[in-house]
């Protein structure tokens, strides 16, 4: 099997740039990207005490069809009855990508699903939460090229979240840099 494009990028690429940049000498100290993790919550289709079933079925094909894994209806923790929310009522789907699968998936978001947007003009680079991990929000599934939206009975967005492990918020923005995660460009002048 032959190494996904955007993880070769990522080792001959990435890897010597923050070994020169921060001085990491020890290979096994450089940051790698562990998992993604993709979240669909749908607090608007709660209809009572359960999820609409065209809704949810929707999600999870969506979900399947972009990541190509199966995904995991999410339950509620806690009861918050402002949002007439009980405990085990399913309010989410999620995600979790890993290996080959999830680089496959990064491959095509950076090169093919984000740069559909409409308007875009690059991601906010402040969307770190302190351990080097970088989250952002997709307001619509269309923007992958699997979705037939023709057939979608309603929008949905979803949660994307890059984990990194031995890393910090600079190293993981640099190492994203490098591999073109498309940012905001700042005007510097």
């Amino acid at each position: 099997m032959t190494t996904p494009r955007l993880r070769e990028k990522f080792n001959t690429v990435a890897r010597p740039q923050l070994t020169e940049k921060f001085g990491i000498k020890n290979p096994m100290a450089l940051p790698t990207l562990e998992k993604i993790v993709l979240n669909v919550g749908m607090g608007r289709q709660l209809e009572g005490t359960k999820v609409n079933a065209t809704a949810k079925e929707q999600v999870l094909t969506d979900l399947a069809t972009i990541t190509g894994q199966k995904a995991v209806m999410v339950k509620a923790k806690k009861s918050v009855s402002n949002f007439k929310v009980r405990i085990g009522y399913e309010i989410g789907a999620m995600v979790t990508l890993r290996g080959a699968r999830m680089w496959e998936f990064f491959d095509r978001l950076v090169s093919v699903a984000i740069p559909r947007i409409k308007d875009f003009r690059g991601l906010k680079d402040n969307s770190f939460d302190g351990r080097g991990n970088y989250s952002f929000g997709i307001t619509e599934q269309g923007i992958f090229p699997e979705i037939d939206m023709a057939n979608a009975k309603f929008l949905h967005g979803m949660n994307i979240t890059l984990v990194f492990k031995n890393s910090t918020n600079e190293v993981t923005k640099e190492a994203l840099n490098a591999i073109g995660m498309p940012f905001v460009k700042r005007d510097e002048a």
